[in-house]
This record gives structure tokens, sequence and C-alpha cells, in this order.
């Protein structure tokens, strides 16, 4: 009944779950407007490649018909996923219809909440800071960090925090108080408002994720995103299929699990002077606000829109 008194201007349809686009599509014909079809996560595929279900099995079937019936029936594609346009072509979209929209960040002018001065107080002041902020899981890849560390415990120059929560923190507490490392060293979780002053203490921002075989469609890591806002030189340790860290020419790539490799990367970029470390933290903010603010992104989702 509601329906009734609306007169929408498009109908869009975002892949959190495919199951509505048939009812996007005859929505959009009732209406006689536009159907989008956004592009958040890969469905079925990303079940075939991560559970043992089969392309068999009757769920994954029917995800498949209404993915297709997407791909093939939206008026445009709108992709979270940089890499992924070949992908949805081989499963029926006409190519012209890609859109890449990728994840962003709002950009707030307004003054940064302090960290609590008891958490201040446990980041050294005269080392150089590598961090990591954010979900301490089993999918960051995080004992990376803890093995490098373990290179460098006689480098009294360089010290690792990481700040977040997460079902893997005991663990790696406990390892890392286990291989005696006096140079690494966790802090609680804090309100996101308070990440942008944790950072403020860091010189060097960290990401990485263990290899999946669906990165090759691309990533967008939100967390990225607040270390550029927050101007610091990134270390990328992702494989996937894109590099937003080069693209934006902001930090220092290195491959997934290579201790020797992300060794050297630190102690090249402790080197760097602050003029070359500002440069890069520069880069990566101009590339953020740029490319992924949300006053920008709304900006190309209008125009796709009215296209």
């Amino acid at each position: 009944r509601f329906l009734k008194d609306l007169e929408p201007s498009h109908i869009i349809v975002s892949s959190p779950s495919l199951f509505p686009v048939k009812i996007g599509k005859k929505l959009s014909k009732k209406f006689n407007t536009k159907f989008l079809f956004e592009v958040r996560d890969i469905w079925p595929q990303t079940l075939l490649e991560m559970t043992s279900l089969q392309n068999t099995n009757p769920l994954i079937k029917y995800m498949e018909y209404c993915e297709k019936f997407a791909y093939k029936n939206a008026d445009r594609v709108i992709s979270l996923l940089p890499t992924a346009k070949e992908h949805y072509v081989c499963q029926g979209m006409n190519s012209d219809k890609f859109v890449y929209l990728p994840n962003g960040i709002e950009v707030k002018d307004k003054a940064v909440a302090k960290l609590p001065s008891h958490m201040v107080k446990e980041i050294p002041k005269d080392k150089f800071i590598l961090a990591y902020s954010g979900t301490i899981g089993i999918a960051n890849n995080l004992d990376y960090l803890i093995d490098v560390a373990e290179l460098l415990r006689d480098n009294k120059k360089i010290h690792f925090i990481l700040l977040g929560a997460g079902g893997e923190k005991d663990r790696l507490k406990n390892r890392v108080k286990n291989l005696n490392l006096e140079n690494f060293s966790f802090l609680d979780a804090v309100d996101k408002e308070q990440v942008a002053d944790f950072l403020s203490y860091v010189d060097v921002a960290f990401i990485s994720l263990l290899p999946e075989n669906l990165f090759r469609f691309g990533v967008s890591p939100n967390k990225i995103f607040d270390y550029m806002y927050a101007k610091k030189p990134i270390i990328w340790a992702i494989e996937a299929g894109n590099n937003l860290v080069e693209e934006a020419n902001c930090g220092v790539t290195v491959l997934v699990n290579k201790t020797e490799q992300l060794r050297d990367a630190i102690i090249n970029m402790s080197e760097l002077t602050p003029k070359e470390l500002n440069k890069l933290g520069e880069n990566g903010y101009n590339f953020v606000i740029k490319n992924h603010s949300y006053e920008e992104l709304s900006k190309e989702l209008i125009k796709i829109v009215e296209e």
C-alpha cells in the first residue's frame, strides 16, 4: 500500500543479498525507472570458494540464477571491487554497464577526541612507532608483525603497537610475552573518534590480510582510508587485484609473510627524514580526499543515476 505514494527515480538493489533483485527489476518496470545493482559481495562465488558448498547445491544454483538475472537486467552495475568486471561479464553483464564506486570515508572538520592520558603514557616517545589499529582477528595476519618484531628485537629504535580488540588478541599477547619482546605492546580498543589521536603518535601504519583467492577481484578496506586521512605513511601487505598504497604513492608494499622483506621495509622507512615521511602521508591524504570522501563518491553516484 505504501508504494502508491512513492515516485522513485531509481531502484537500487545492493548485494549483501541477491534475493531482492527480481523485486527490484519488477519495481523499476512498475515506476518506469532505472534498475541499478550494487555489488558489495560476489555471491555465490564467495560461498563456493570459502565453504564446502558445491555448485550443485540448490541454494548455490538459485543464487547463480539471481546473480545472472541481476547482471543481465540491471541498467548499471556499481561495483565496490575494482577488478571484478571480467567476472561480471562472464556471468552475463554487458561490459559498458560496469561502474567502480569504492568504499569511502566521512570527512569531518571537528576536534579529534583525545586518548585517555594513561594510554598516551604507554606510547613510547623516543621510538619509531609502527602501528596497526582495528580488529585483531585471524584474517588480519598480525602474527606476521610479531615475526618481524622478533627479528628486530635488538633494534632499539623501532617499536610496534597493536591497538584494538578481537578474538586473536589474547593469543598474540601471550606470544609476545613468551618471546619476551620488549619492542611490542598492545593498547585497548578506543572509540573510532579517538583513533585519529592515536595515529598522531604513529610514524607508519600497517595493514595486512591473509591471502584469499577472492582478493583477485580487489579489496577496499575502510581501515586504510583512516590511515590516509590521518596522513600516515602505510606498509601494505595484501595480495589483491588492486593496491591502494601504490595508487596513492603513500608507502611501500611487501609480500604476505615475507618477514625479511617486511623487516627491511620497516628499517628503510625508519631511516627516512621527517620531510620524506610527511610527503608520503600527504600523498595518501590527497588521494583519499579526492577519490574516497563520501562527498566525492556521492557526486559520482549522482552522475551514475542521472545518466
